[in-house]
């Protein structure tokens, strides 16, 4: 028995580190509480996420005069961790507003601890 290859990439060939490298000015959704998603196969049989973006079946690949746009709107086409959308300013912000603030080591919000042990 042929054993049948796996048509999505899994969620670390795709990403690195919570981040999308392969995108120029990928945000990063580290400490953000958003687990970065494997990519997926809509109902046109299309794997949207494995930034691969050419798919035989495509109907970019298959675009004629004739081709409805519809075709290719909604959820089903859009990526929710690995969409070029998350380099806009303002998903950039959104990320930015769920990360917890970075404390620096050894200091308090009012009090300065190292007074007097110079």
């Amino acid at each position: 028995m042929k054993k049948e290859k796996k048509n999505a990439q899994t969620v670390d060939q795709v990403s690195m580190n919570e981040t999308m490298p392969h995108q120029i000015s990928a945000p990063s959704f580290e400490g953000t509480g958003i687990k970065m998603e494997p990519p997926f196969v809509n109902k046109h049989g299309i794997t949207i996420g494995d930034s691969i973006y050419a798919s035989p079946n495509s109907p970019l690949e298959n675009w004629t005069k004739d081709t409805d746009p519809s075709i290719m709107a909604g959820d089903e086409w859009v990526h929710p961790t690995n969409d070029i959308g998350w380099n806009t300013s303002e998903n950039r912000e959104l990320l930015e507003s769920k990360k917890k603030p970075q404390a620096y080591p050894f200091m308090h919000p009012s009090k300065d601890v190292s007074q007097g042990t110079d």
